[in-house]
């Protein structure tokens, strides 16, 4: 049983982790679906992103905490009855989709910071998932909690530095008021994008026990969620239109600071998040799979040979063009997520919620 405090964060700190992988690296995304409407219009559209993320957690958990659903298999089968096997499709598809990204994000990132061939990143990648995975359940979740800390501690270290040479830049930037029109619909559609990290973080729900708990757990994961964007989208306001104009602005912004040691610390902890990122898929198909499958059964027979075979096809994965793929991929597995799970947990779900309430 865990103290309250920690019953709290758990499930935030562990959406966080899962969610941050690959997107915020460059800061192409934050650039595009945030900063692109002005900073302060990014700053509102953040915010957007981060009411849905909580409306949708906060609903999920209670609906989780209400039926024992502790894998998403489980919820969706309770969710739409035997319609649920079509979200599994969505979630085979995303999980294809990230392995593959981030094998080859971590392959160009350690190339570019040592000089190593791209199996080396690829290797070191594969081994941190499978060792992650493999600790079990509470190891995975003290892991990803830490590693939040860790990344929350950098990414303030790294706007505190760009604050006391660029502030009045930023400030000046804020001060403008720009707010750019769209920037409502740029924050949910770029909510929409990460609704399956939603579903894969059931585990972590084991012990909320009341309708509060299971709110407030999910108000904090919107929030907790999208705080690691907010010190990069007003680091951005340093030069914003040289941050729009780069295709990787995170580094654009480091080039001004000259401040190599700093790019090498949120590097690292960036391929951290990458690790997290495919170990909390990965996690959450072998719990999707032990439920169904080995429900009188040993799993942890089978499970190495599960979390091998799956590591694997993401490097298999990633040796294809992805440019397109994510492109296409990533909408229109967002839209099935959208149709599949957010809208109706927040209809059939709330409805069943008032109903289980009484």
């Amino acid at each position: 049983m865990r103290k309250r405090w920690t019953r709290y964060l758990t499930p935030g700190l562990v959406f966080q982790s899962v969610l941050i992988g690959g997107g915020y690296g460059t800061g192409a995304e934050i650039a595009r679906y945030f900063g692109s409407f002005g900073l302060l219009g990014g700053v509102l559209a953040l915010g957007a992103a981060a009411a849905g993320w909580a409306l949708l957690c906060a609903v999920t958990f209670e609906f989780v905490r209400i039926f024992r659903t502790y894998d998403y298999g489980s919820m969706m089968r309770r969710l739409l009855g035997r319609a649920g096997i079509l979200y599994d499709l969505c979630f085979y598809a995303m999980l294809l989709l990230v392995l593959g990204v981030v094998n080859a994000t971590a392959a160009a990132m350690v190339h570019a910071l040592t000089g190593l061939p791209s199996w080396v990143g690829v290797a070191l990648l594969s081994f941190g998932v499978v060792f992650l995975v493999l600790r079990g359940t509470e190891a995975m979740e003290k892991a990803l909690s830490l590693w939040a800390y860790v990344l929350y501690a950098v990414f303030l270290l790294f706007f505190a530095a760009v604050f006391l040479r660029f502030g009045d830049a930023v400030a000046d930037e804020l001060r403008r008021g720009e707010i750019g029109p769209g920037w409502l619909f740029s924050g949910l559609r770029y909510a929409s994008y990460n609704l399956i990290c939603v579903s894969m973080i059931l585990y972590t729900l084991r012990d909320l026990k009341t309708r509060r708990e299971a709110v407030t757990c999910g108000v904090l994961a919107g929030l907790l969620g999208a705080a690691p964007a907010l010190p990069l989208l007003l680091a951005m306001g340093s030069d914003l239109p040289a941050a729009l104009a780069s295709e990787t602005p995170v580094t654009t912004i480091f080039e001004r600071l000259e401040m190599p040691w700093l790019y090498v610390l949120f590097e690292i902890v960036l391929f951290g998040t990458l690790v997290e990122t495919a170990a909390g898929f990965i996690k959450a198909l072998e719990d999707r799979i032990e439920r169904s499958l080995f429900r009188e059964r040993s799993f942890q027979f089978v499970q190495p040979l599960i979390t091998g075979a799956v590591t694997a096809l993401g490097i298999c994965v990633s040796t294809f063009g992805l440019t397109e793929l994510i492109d296409k991929g990533y909408g229109a597995i967002s839209r099935g997520a959208l149709l599949l799970f957010a809208l109706p947990m927040l209809t059939f779900g709330v409805r069943m919620i008032r109903r289980a309430g009484g």
